[in-house]
């Protein structure tokens, strides 16, 4: 979690119109690079470590699913689940912070800048992050095989859609949070279940049908189902239907976050 200081508002510079996140951005970059060895030490070490211990060690187990190496299999997924998990914690505990504990945002908006300009900034921050995190996947991925094909290549901005997806659906969760503890609802009831039941890792065709029917709507399942053909090579089914999903989530939740932070902030 970033421990960011309570500094005064960014420099802001004359911005076109729309653009007024990127102040929020930079800051948040600048920041970041202080930290930015164990911040990436803490975003990649969980996913990669799963990646190799059950790639490996249950792979031996199951042998393939589908046709291809487990390990394949679980690559595509960890990649999806590392740019989900990565965008929800910078946008629920560290974007916390900088509002509630620090009071970063209030700087912010004693500026120029409008409520608005920090929740695009903080989701467009998060985003980025998470994007980071899916690529050191990818990567790793690659090195051990796991991943094929050009067609891997396109995985990468369907992870930043992931990550953006799931950056404005945790800030929607911070906007309204009265501690810390609030978030251990939000990551108990909806992000494990959503870990477990979106195709990480096994067939969404081996659950019940009910389980089935639920994930649809879950959006990493989704992304899972976007970003697996690539990553293993072959053809995404109903693509448009997948980013459609993702877009219609982070479209609606970052302009409720917008509006749930206007109501808190300028109380």
């Amino acid at each position: 979690m970033s421990t960011t200081p309570a500094t005064s508002a960014p420099h802001v510079r004359s911005y076109p119109a729309g653009l007024g996140w990127v102040p929020v951005w930079r800051r948040n970059l600048l920041f970041w690079r202080k930290l930015a060895p164990a911040s990436m030490l803490a975003n990649l070490g969980e996913p990669i470590l799963y990646l190799l211990a059950l790639g490996y060690g249950l792979g031996a187990l199951v042998g393939g699913v589908g046709g291809i190496p487990y390990q394949v299999f679980l690559a595509s997924g960890f990649i999806c689940s590392s740019a989900m998990m990565t965008a929800t914690f910078e946008a629920t505990y560290s974007a916390y912070t900088r509002m509630a504990a620090q009071h970063t945002w209030d700087a912010m908006i004693s500026t120029p800048l409008g409520v608005g300009d920090v929740v695009r900034g903080e989701i467009a921050w998060a985003t980025t992050k998470s994007l980071m995190s899916a690529t050191g996947v990818m990567v790793v991925g690659a090195a051990i095989g796991a991943v094929r094909g050009w067609q891997a290549l396109l995985a990468i901005p369907a992870a930043a859609l992931t990550g953006l997806c799931f950056s404005a659906i945790a800030l929607v969760v911070t906007t309204i949070a009265r501690s810390y503890d609030s978030f251990l609802y939000y990551t108990t009831l909806v992000m494990t279940p959503m870990f477990l039941l979106s195709g990480v890792f096994f067939p969404l065709a081996q659950m019940p049908e009910a389980i089935q029917r639920l994930a649809t709507v879950l959006p990493l399942t989704h992304a899972v189902a976007l970003v697996r053909p690539l990553v293993i090579g072959g053809s995404v089914e109903a693509p448009l239907l997948h980013v459609a999903v993702l877009l219609g989530y982070a479209a609606t939740a970052s302009a409720l976050a917008a509006r749930l932070a206007r109501r808190r902030m300028l109380v």
